[in-house]
């Protein structure tokens, strides 16, 4: 197994657009290899390149029991938006929220070999797709939420053990206080 370490947000990385894959080689092998295990692992439903460091237009996605990959990917959506489907990243461990997507998506692209793969699906399949191109684009699935929505989400990041930041402590007056705030 070839675990790697998931960047976390607020890593750069995250945010920069991938490039595109033009090498079919042992590496990009070794690649899609080293995403599968870390997604496995996680586990997660999907996982970019640029997760774990990798600029590169490549992901992976285990739904429905299917397990794959899938290289410089282009979309197709349909008009007809699921608004309310939960969403969580593997960026964003343990944190999920509604984010809208296309109900429906075909996603093609080409596999580590360079042959054509087309994956046509709807709901969670729809939904991982997208989450995972937009990855490669250096969107994240927060920035497809309505304001309000964002701030909630940008507030549990916040309080997040992982984000870095320390959560507020409550500090208690050393003052006799009779239970009323000053």
């Amino acid at each position: 197994m070839a675990i790697q370490s998931i960047r976390l947000f607020g890593d750069p990385v995250l945010r920069t657009p991938a490039e595109p894959v033009v090498d079919f080689d042992k590496e990009l092998r070794k690649l899609v290899k080293d995403l599968t295990d870390t997604m496995m692992d996680a586990p997660g439903a999907g996982l970019a390149a640029p997760q774990i460091g990798v600029g590169l237009r490549v992901f992976t996605y285990y739904v429905d029991d299917t397990l794959g990959h899938l290289i410089n990917p282009t979309l197709d959506l349909s008009d007809e938006k699921d608004e309310e489907g939960e969403e969580g990243c593997l960026s964003f461990p343990g944190l999920t929220f509604p984010t809208p997507r296309a109900i429906r998506a075909v996603a093609k692209g080409v596999d580590m070999h360079g042959e054509p793969i087309t994956i046509e699906g709807t709901d969670l399949m729809a939904r991982c797709v997208q989450h995972e191109t937009d990855h490669l684009d250096g969107v994240l699935f927060i920035d497809r939420m309505d304001l309000k929505q964002r701030k909630l989400a940008m507030k549990a990041i916040r309080e997040a053990e992982w984000s870095g930041l320390s959560v507020p402590a409550v500090k208690f007056s050393p003052h006799a206080t009779q239970g009323k705030a000053l």
